[in-house]
């Protein structure tokens, strides 16, 4: 039997061609706006005050962009964009605690289990990787999104994991290509750019792959494995 994700990637990659457009802005608007808000914030504030200030905007920005994106994704599923770029993020909004929290705990706990053993670390990430579908598209709570994902990853562990690694090859090298194209920008510069182009180009196809093997495991499990009473969850 094939496993669920199957041509995921492909299909992934063929969405993110067809719904480059409204992901691809989606993404910049999100990175452009917390660059401008944290270069403002570290000017008017010195070093310090405004480096940390900075990076909670970044943190915020990073936490909307992955629920934004998962609903974006939600809805081109059907092949048309039917929500604005404004709609998308009033639908994420929401979920924006939840993915917070369960993002900062899955992130302490990973680099944790990576540190000391490395193993430990890629089994809890392969377990943990769809925390953020669940919050967002079934309604799970904080700590109920971590059991869900680890139910919906069971029996599949070694492809979820096989997805992920090639993952995140493909970001590898899509990063090396973009810091070789931008080497004639000044130094100054170039990791500033660097960060907002980089970003945008991969976290829309990310978020796809997440998404869409959300959506294959979940009909893999017959979409009742402790499934969530959520908007998203029929």
């Amino acid at each position: 039997m094939n496993s669920p994700l199957a041509g995921v990637l492909r299909e992934a990659w063929a969405m993110y061609r067809a719904h480059a457009r409204h992901l691809l802005t989606l993404a910049l608007a999100v990175y452009v706006v917390a660059a401008v808000v944290e270069a403002v914030l570290a000017a008017l504030l010195g070093a310090v005050v405004g480096g940390f200030l900075a990076l909670v905007v970044s943190l915020i920005a990073a936490f909307v962009l992955q629920a934004a994106l998962v609903k974006a994704v939600e809805d081109v599923r059907d092949g048309r964009a039917d929500l604005s770029l404004g709609e998308t993020v009033g639908a994420a909004r929401p979920y924006l605690g939840q993915v917070a929290i369960a993002s900062i705990v899955s992130g302490l706990v990973i680099g944790v289990g990576l540190l000391l053993l490395i193993i430990p670390g890629l089994v809890v990430l392969t377990l943990w990787c769809l925390i953020v579908p669940v919050i967002v598209l079934e309604g799970a709570s904080v700590f109920d999104s971590f059991g869900r994902s680890r139910a919906l990853v069971r029996g599949h562990g070694l492809q979820v994991f096989g997805t992920l690694a090639c993952v995140f090859l493909l970001t590898l090298v899509a990063q090396i290509v973009l810091n070789v194209l931008l080497l004639v920008l000044p130094a100054e510069i170039r990791g500033f750019v660097s960060g907002i182009v980089s970003g945008t180009l991969v976290a829309p196809f990310v978020a796809l792959v997440l998404t869409m093997g959300y959506f294959r495991l979940r009909a893999a499990a017959g979409g009742t494995v402790g499934e969530q009473a959520g908007p998203a969850a029929s």
